[in-house]
C-alpha cells in the first residue's frame, strides 16, 4: 500500500457570520492577502527608518507617502492579478463571458499579472510624486515573499493549485473528484504537496534572502539590485516548481497530458514557465545592471 499523508480536516472558512439574510465568510485565503500586506508594509516600513541602508544615508520615501503608495498597490494586485489570470489563463472563456471578470469572489487570480499591476501602480504613484523609482521597488519588493508565504499556504488550506500524482511518501491524497483523478491509478491518489514547495522557496527562503542582502549585504544602497534579486528568485523558484504542479485543466488535452502551453512532441514549458522565463531573465539583467552602476 502506498505512503500518503491524509489531507487535514481544515475549512477554507475561518468563520460564517449571518445577519438578517446576509451571510459573510472570512476565508483562509482572504486573510492571507490581509496579513501578508500588513506585515509586508511592517517590513518596508522598518528598512525605512534606517536611513543608512540607502543610497547616500537617505531613506527614498517617507511613512507617509509608504501608506499613500500601499493604496497604489493593492489596487495592482487586484486588478493586475484578476486580469492577467483572465487572459494568460482562460481568455476565451472571459472574452465570451466578461462580466464574469469583475466576480473576484469567484476565485482566479495570477501572480504574474498581480505583479505586472504592482509594477504599474508603483510606476504611475513614482512619476507623480517624483520619487526614485528604482529604490522605491527595492522597498516594495522587500517584503512581499510574506504574502507569497502565506498565499502559497493558504491554496494548502482550500485544497487548491495541487501538484501532480506522486509515489513519494510525503504525497498528500488532496479531496475532490478531479484531486482523486489520477488516470491509471487506482485507490487514493497522494500529489505533491506543490503549495508548501512554493511557500518554502517562493516565501521563506526568497525572503530570508532578501533581508540578508538588505541588511548584512548593504543591497538597497543599489537601487535594483533586491528588485533584480526578488523577480529571479520567484521565477526560479516557479520554473522549477512547475515540474511538479499540475497544470490548470484547459491546458490538458490527449495529445497533452502534462498540460503543456508550449511543446513540440510532448516536451516544452507549462504556462507557468513561460510567465517566468521573463522574471528570471529581466531580474538578472536588473541586478546585474545595478551592481555595474553601483560597484
Amino acid at each position: 500500500m502506498q505512503a500518503m499523508i491524509p489531507f487535514p480536516d481544515m475549512s477554507p472558512e475561518i468563520f460564517t457570520l449571518s445577519l438578517g439574510g446576509f451571510e459573510f465568510a472570512l476565508r483562509w485565503y482572504a486573510l492571507a492577502y490581509i496579513v501578508g500586506i500588513l506585515i509586508a508594509w511592517r517590513i518596508t516600513l522598518h528598512a525605512l527608518r534606517r536611513p543608512a541602508l540607502w543610497p547616500a544615508g537617505s531613506a527614498p520615501m517617507t511613512p507617509r507617502q509608504l501608506e499613500d503608495l500601499l493604496t497604489w498597490v493593492i489596487v495592482g494586485i487586484i486588478v493586475g492579478g484578476r486580469l492577467g489570470y483572465t487572459m494568460f489563463y482562460q481568455p476565451s472563456y472571459y472574452l465570451s463571458h466578461p462580466a464574469e471578470i469583475l466576480q473576484v469572489w469567484q476565485g482566479g487570480m495570477a501572480f504574474h499579472g498581480g505583479m505586472l499591476g504592482v509594477l504599474v501602480a508603483g510606476w504611475i504613484y513614482c512619476a507623480r510624486a517624483g520619487l526614485p523609482k528604482l529604490s522605491i521597488g527595492d522597498a516594495i519588493v522587500l517584503g512581499a515573499p510574506v504574502g507569497l508565504l502565506l498565499g502559497r499556504i493558504a491554496n494548502f488550506i482550500n485544497a487548491e493549485l495541487w501538484g501532480r500524482a506522486t509515489t513519494l511518501p510525503w504525497g498528500v491524497a488532496f479531496p475532490g473528484p478531479a484531486a482523486q483523478d489520477c488516470g491509471q491509478l487506482t485507490g487514493l491518489c497522494a500529489r505533491h504537496p506543490s503549495q508548501l514547495y512554493e511557500a518554502v522557496l517562493e516565501g521563506a527562503l526568497l525572503l530570508a534572502l532578501l533581508l540578508w542582502l538588505a541588511y548584512r549585504k548593504g543591497a538597497l544602497k543599489t537601487p535594483g539590485r533586491i528588485t533584480g534579486v526578488f523577480l529571479a528568485g520567484y521565477g526560479l523558484a516557479r520554473f522549477f516548481v512547475e515540474f511538479v504542479r499540475q497544470p490548470d485543466q484547459q491546458f490538458i488535452a490527449p495529445g497533452n497530458p502534462l498540460g503543456l502551453a508550449l511543446h513540440i512532441d510532448g516536451v516544452g514549458l507549462t504556462m507557468g514557465q513561460l510567465l517566468s522565463l521573463p522574471m528570471i531573465l529581466g531580474g538578472l539583467w536588473l541586478a546585474r545592471r545595478a551592481a555595474k552602476v553601483n560597484p
